[in-house]
């Protein structure tokens, strides 16, 4: 223990769901409905397997670096996001961009304001680099007071605050004219918009980061694209903050195969929006159908790919959970905050797969 960092010595770490799905075999993978980390419930664009398939047929590269400079993934990213190629940067998955935001713009000591409860990575992050954490959390029915959150960040004068839009887990949404408030009103403060399920909201603050220079607004490919295994994430920034992470960042930390999926899934932008369609149909019937077990549990509203619910007890939670387990239906069990230990996430996926689900929690309601 004495030779640990000092910041990590008494950090809670970030609690990880179940990961059953990589301890069966590929059959009965299949069987799975795995609605716990917010993945994408189906395979991302065939032309994924069709560029790695041409990739693996031509000249062998696997013993030399992948390329630090992908100009067609930069060209890709750039007409996807609507924003200049200065402007944006990708890295290995947008947890490892919240990795290097915390390196190069919060010291050791500085406040950190984290709107919550929401995605609790970043928080460890933040207090892995020593960075004093605080929240200002939403309401118990997750309502938001802007008043309120606005004199928490004068009084704490946070270094950076920490907006996950929409919100995991809450699925509360903050449109870009009230982030553009916040820009405006603390000029001196560093805002991080984690966009991560932006594709399920159709909104962004991405065109900000053109006007103003304290906004980095993170997106990840693991969600709507459908490429979580492949780690591929990308900050939207003004060029100077785009330079300044620059100096630390690891540019051969991606693999020519995620850098070739990520080109391919954006060149299918029509296979993503139609993912987002039937999860939108999906949430619409998940939401629907659970008027009928408003005695037993409520569904938050939300722009994301996912709902909280909270249950009319925390028993009543666990036993649920333990029968969509046994019945291979895994959800995310929230408990990284006291305002949560109730409620539990669902990750929304199709018509069809969210029907699975409904047809589950009837049988265990009227076994």
């Amino acid at each position: 223990m004495k030779f640990i960092n000092k910041y990590l010595r008494n950090l809670k770490p970030y609690k990880l769901a179940s990961h059953k799905i990589w301890a069966v075999t590929p059959q009965e993978r299949t069987g799975i409905l795995k609605l716990d980390w917010n993945e994408a419930t189906i395979p991302p664009s065939p032309k994924v397997a069709e560029r790695i398939k041409a990739l693996m047929d031509g000249p062998s590269f696997f013993n030399l670096y992948p390329t630090t400079k992908n100009d067609v993934l930069l060209e890709a990213i750039s007409k996807y996001a609507g924003v200049p190629v200065a402007n944006i940067q990708y890295f290995s998955s947008s947890d490892s961009l919240h990795e290097y935001i915390c390196k190069v713009f919060v010291s050791v000591g500085d406040p950190v304001l984290m709107l919550g409860p929401s995605y609790d990575n970043f928080r460890l992050t933040c207090q892995a680099n020593g960075a004093e954490v605080t929240f200002f959390r939403y309401d118990r029915d997750f309502t938001f007071d802007a008043e309120a959150f606005e004199k928490t960040i004068t009084e704490k004068e946070p270094s950076l605050v920490y907006i996950c839009n929409p919100n995991n887990p809450t699925g509360n949404f903050h449109k870009a004219s009230y982030i553009k408030h916040l820009l405006e009103a603390f000029p001196e403060t560093l805002f991080l918009i984690d966009e991560a399920y932006c594709e399920f909201a159709e909104a962004s603050a991405k065109d900000l980061t053109l006007t103003h220079g304290n906004i980095l607004v993170t997106r990840t490919l693991s969600k709507a694209f459908a490429l979580a295994n492949f780690r591929v994430g990308y900050l939207i920034s003004s060029e100077e903050n785009i330079k300044s992470l620059g100096k630390i960042r690891n540019p051969k930390n991606m693999s020519t195969i995620s850098q070739e999926a990520a080109i391919a899934v954006l060149e299918d932008v029509p296979y993503m929006k139609a993912y987002v369609a039937e999860v939108h149909k999906g949430q619409d019937y998940f939401i629907k159908a659970s008027e009928k077990f408003a005695n037993h549990y409520k569904v938050f509203p939300s722009r994301g790919n996912f709902n909280l619910l909270r249950s009319s007890s925390k028993a009543e939670k666990k036993a649920l959970l333990e029968y969509l387990a046994d019945n291979n239906i895994f959800v995310r069990d929230t408990t990284q905050d006291p305002i949560v230990e109730d409620c539990f996430r669902v990750t929304m996926g199709t018509r069809e797969q969210m029907e699975k689900v409904i047809s589950v929690i009837e049988q265990y309601y009227n076994k």
